[in-house]
């Protein structure tokens, strides 16, 4: 099931990526879960229209390093002209293009871009004929499987985005209506993967390594594409891979949770400065300490933490919990 993956020009080690999450991509964040084993790694969101009217600034987004490669770069927007000369000015900065048209959140839908273009198909048709001959990197799009439950446009988008070009497709089967609620239906992407001839990438619901491999196993998907499972959790890429050659795999322990907090900590600051580097590594405590005796109380503190030597003690605090032998009841787990 994990095997190597050929997306257009782009050869990755083996089919387990990133997902792009707006908010949380950054480099700091990717570079953790390179280390842990992601093949392929995304920026976060990055506006068309940031790009086209504020160049430079928007830009600035896309900042990498030798260690974050292959990148893949995800835009949004929704008019054909402006994407492809997003394209262009993006060639440069990634090994990828994928265009968002899955996002769910009413910020970018209501801009007309993000899942607002499962609406529109010939829409899609013209910007992916647009951003095709706008750039020579692999073209990739993102989507879900409609605008509302039971419309399930994904068929219909899936050729349009092969015969405009794509040289992969990922669906999240969830309809936009949803946003996360529910359950993802895989069996979507089992048709999804019969219909078309280009890889096609799953996402949706893969939170542990056994989720990761039954995608994979059930249907027949070319990859996958772990979002919110990797958050607080960049060990995923790892024990999927264990799982697959051994049937098991080694749990987080709290020690490697305190050493990785610290990793990324000081990976932000290396990037934006201590005063944003507490800011953010804040919020991902609240993903990092789950599953173990006391973190809730952990997580209680990080939301008052001011600074470095704040964040450093309590990372001596996970480091000396007992690891997790069982079942963490509701209240230590959330």
């Amino acid at each position: 099931m994990l095997k190597p993956l050929t997306i257009g020009s782009l050869s990755l080690q083996h089919n387990v990526v990133l997902a792009p999450l707006a908010g949380i991509t950054n480099l700091p964040f990717r570079l953790i879960c390179r280390q842990a084993g992601a093949s392929l790694a995304y920026t976060e969101m990055v506006s068309v229209n940031g790009l086209v009217r504020e160049g430079i600034k928007t830009l600035a987004l896309l900042k990498s390093s030798l260690g974050d490669r292959p990148l893949g770069i995800q835009l949004f927007g929704d008019k054909p002209d402006d994407l492809a000369e997003a394209a262009r000015m993006i060639e440069g900065y990634g090994d990828l293009l994928d265009i968002n048209m899955g996002c769910p959140v009413r910020k970018v839908v209501g801009t007309g871009a993000g899942s607002a273009l499962l609406q529109e198909p010939l829409k899609i048709a013209a910007i992916l004929r647009a951003v095709r001959a706008a750039t020579t990197l692999p073209l990739t799009i993102k989507i879900r499987s409609g605008w509302h439950c039971g419309d399930n446009v994904f068929r219909e988008v899936g050729r349009i985005a092969e015969s405009e070009g794509c040289d992969a497709i990922t669906l999240h089967p969830r309809s936009r209506s949803l946003m996360f609620s529910g359950q993802a239906d895989w069996i979507q992407l089992k048709e999804m993967k019969e219909a078309l001839s280009i890889p096609v990438l799953g996402s949706g619901d893969l939170f542990t390594p056994e989720d990761c491999l039954r995608m994979l196993r059930e249907t027949g998907c070319d990859g996958i594409m772990i979002a919110r499972g990797a958050l607080g959790n960049p060990w995923i890429f790892r024990q999927v891979r264990e799982l697959q050659a051994s049937g098991s795999y080694t749990p987080a322990t709290t020690a490697e949770r305190a050493d990785t907090i610290l990793e990324h900590l000081n990976l932000f600051i290396a990037e934006r400065g201590e005063a944003i580097a507490v800011r953010e590594i804040k919020k991902h405590i609240g993903w990092y300490a789950k599953g173990f005796v006391g973190a809730s109380e952990i997580r209680r503190a990080a939301n008052s933490a001011v600074s470095v030597q704040d964040i450093q003690k309590l990372t001596e605090k996970i480091r000396s919990a007992p690891d997790n032998a069982g079942h963490i009841p509701d209240d230590h787990a959330k």
